[in-house]
């Protein structure tokens, strides 16, 4: 695949995700991990509580920043052994930080519970059964879903930008 049908399969591949049965973060990861290649079942099981602004809060990022930013920090991200050295971490942040960037610029904000207020006009208290329904009526599913599939996209294209950069620069803060 190019890489327009790349950024075009994560985007279906997280949306259909996220319509079948939710989580955010787990989502945008596992769709990007499927265009790369990647088979790492103990990440996407990691990514489990960031769903809905961190175990259904609302009250952190949304769970699709957070898939993305472990995508990027995966690829780009310091190793174990390199926790001790700062400068190991700065291509992974900087890459991060674009991607907030791009987010926040596309979305307004990256808080779960501002989007859900901006695309749906209130918070949704997913763990109250009145609220679940009401949000299933407002459109929860299609909405969550087409951002998570933009910000899968978002995350991949970050990827593949600085994967056809090379390894240039990847050891500038070593």
């Amino acid at each position: 695949m190019n890489k327009e049908e790349m950024l075009e399969e994560v985007f279906k591949r997280a949306k259909a995700c996220e319509l079948r049965g939710g989580n955010c973060a787990q989502c945008s990861l596992n769709a990007i991990f499927e265009v790369l290649g990647v088979e790492d079942e103990n990440v996407v099981r990691s990514a489990t509580g960031f769903a809905d602004g961190v175990g259904l809060s609302g009250d952190g990022h949304c769970g699709a920043l957070s898939g993305g930013t472990m995508a990027i920090s995966y690829f780009f991200g310091r190793k174990k052994e390199d926790l001790g050295r700062m400068g190991k971490q700065i291509r992974a942040l900087l890459l991060a930080k674009k991607f907030h960037e791009q987010f926040v610029k596309e979305f307004s904000t990256c808080r779960c519970h501002d989007l859900q207020v901006r695309q749906f006009g209130r918070f949704f208290n997913l763990y109250d059964m009145q609220d679940m329904k009401a949000a299933l009526a407002a459109g929860m599913p299609e909405g969550c879903s087409t951002l998570v599939g933009k910000a899968a996209r978002m995350a991949l294209a970050i990827i593949l930008d600085e994967q056809a950069r090379g390894d240039l620069g990847s050891n500038l803060y070593s």
